[in-house]
This record gives structure tokens, sequence and C-alpha cells, in this order.
């Protein structure tokens, strides 16, 4: 599944199989050392960081190996949030790319799709497709806009981002168990919970598009395969470049969503609130199950990182 010697690990694991696989955890929250904690005597600071080792994110998990499997069992993953909607699943086993769904023992795959059957018609194909090929951000903040208000719906059933908050804020004397969230790449429907999970512990804007923006680097082996897909739809055929911006995972694409977010709403965390999410005091509870103290050293060094993707 490509080269995965150039991919920086943490945060990136080589699980066979499985392109785009990373922990979302390690980055470091509000950007600042413990103010309590003068760290260990060889003088390295401690810093406040999302915890590492409970929120992975993915491409669709379908070529998995035997050996992935085990991997990915080593990591205890129990809950695996599959993003995408029956029909997206079938017409990817009709159009051969055989994106079937993939279990494995001691993992439970939750059924959470963003969008509903019916939001895959022509018409709605039409307009998202065209706003995550537009050559500027605003089309993909459309586009997240929609993903936010899909994924946070009262019509939707599977009211899949509550679902996944819920057992990120669940009340309880040990952390939540593992687990993986996955769409079809891994960047749109993946990226915006993410990027809500990460935002609400209080990782800056600046850090969160960076995680983004690691699709771009975890992505690549699968970059001609899925503009391909997208190419199939009359929407994008005949439209390479548009295709290929698609696919893209660009800073500014994310940092654009959250200021318009924050414009809507006023805060991360008041969109999730308001949107009926989480209560004030189930994010509290979040950010108490995910937040912690590592040594700076085993932070994600995501500055080294980002010269990565120039």
């Amino acid at each position: 599944m490509g080269d995965h010697s150039k991919l920086p690990s943490p945060p990136f694991h080589h699980i066979p199989g499985l392109a785009n696989f990373r922990d979302i955890g390690g980055y470091p929250v509000n950007g600042g050392p413990s103010s309590d904690d003068p760290g260990p005597p060889d003088g390295g600071k401690i810093l406040k960081v999302v915890r590492p080792g409970l929120i992975y994110r993915s491409s669709e998990p379908s070529r998995v190996t035997t050996d992935g499997v085990s991997k990915l069992q080593a990591l205890r993953i129990e809950k695996v949030y599959d993003l995408r909607s029956n029909v997206e699943i079938e017409r990817g086993m009709r159009d051969g790319y055989n994106w079937n769904v993939k279990e494995w023992d001691g993992a439970l795959r939750v059924f959470a799709p963003v969008f509903l059957d019916q939001d895959f018609s022509p018409e709605s194909l039409a307009i998202r497709y065209g706003n995550f090929s537009s050559e500027s951000p605003e089309g993909f903040v459309a586009a997240y806009e929609d993903i936010l208000t899909a994924g946070a719906s009262s019509d939707n059933g599977f009211r899949p981002f509550k679902t996944i908050l819920e057992h990120l804020a669940s009340p309880s004397p040990t952390p939540p168990s593992p687990c993986l969230i996955h769409c079809t790449a891994g960047k749109d429907r993946t990226g915006v919970i993410c990027a809500l999970i990460l935002s609400l512990c209080g990782v800056d804007d600046e850090i969160v598009a960076h995680e983004y923006s690691l699709t771009d680097l975890g992505l690549k082996s699968r970059h001609d395969e899925f503009i391909k897909h997208l190419m199939d739809n009359p929407v994008l055929r005949g439209n390479p470049l548009g295709a290929k911006r698609m696919v893209s995972a660009r800073k500014d694409s994310m940092l654009a969503t959250l200021a318009k977010i924050r414009e809507t709403y006023g805060s991360v965390e008041k969109c999730v609130v308001d949107l009926g999410l989480l209560s004030s005091d189930n994010v509290r509870q979040l950010q108490s199950n995910l937040i912690v103290e590592l040594s700076a050293k085993d932070a994600v060094p995501w500055q080294d990182h980002a010269e990565l993707l120039l």
C-alpha cells in the first residue's frame, strides 16, 4: 500500500492493506506546558496533549491483510465507526472497487452513515462534488458544512457524530475503549469529526488543520484509485484536475472550516452543544477523558512533519 517508510510515526502506523491509518492523539492542547508540574529532573517539559492510543482514523479497511488485522488487534481497537452509507458501499462494489465491509474479531463495526441513502441522488452528488472540486477553500467549507449538518441532524437516526462523541465522553474511571473512525478515503467526513474532537480538547486550529493535511501523505498510495472512481461520476467526467482537488487535504480548507464554525456558533464547543451532540457537562467529561500529561519528547513533533507536506 505504498511507501510507509516516509510516513512519520507517530502519528502513522503501518497497517498492511490499510492506507492513511494514524493516531490523532499526542498533539498539544492550547500549545502550552502544564502549569503545575515543573517536569522531570532532566529538564524536559510536561505538556498537556490529546491522549494517544485512543482515537485512530483511516481510509476504508476492505483490503487490510491478516497481518494488518493482527496489528489492529494489538492496538486494542474495540469499535470501528463506519461513516459510509449502504448505497455508497454497494456502488463501490458494483463499480468494481470491492470496498466491502471488513470486520475482525475483537472489534465491533458501528454503522454510522453521515449521509443517508437519499443523499446520494444525482442532484445531491452534483452539488457536493461541485463544492469539493472547487479551486477555492470556500468550496470545501460548503462541503464540510454539509457534512456537519448531516452528521449532526436529528433526521439521521444513526446520529453518527453524537454516537462517536458520546463514546469518547463516557463517564468511567477508565478511558473509553480505543476506536477507529473511517469513511471511504478517511479525509472529509472523518476529517470533520476528528477536527471537532481535537478542537473540543483545545488543540489550536493550526495543529488541527495540520493533522487534517496529513491525509495528503497517508492517502498517496490510493490517490489514483480514488481519482478514477470520482471521474466515473458524470459531474467530474473529463475533469481530472477537479477530481485531484477533491482528494486533496489542504490546510487552508480546514482552517477556513473552523473559522466558519466559530463565525456561525461562536466556538466549536457551542457548535457541538447547539447541535445537540453533547451537553456542556459531557464536553467537560470528554476533555477529562482525552487530555493527559506527557513528557514533551513523547508528544507528536508536528512542526517537523509539516515540512513533509511542503
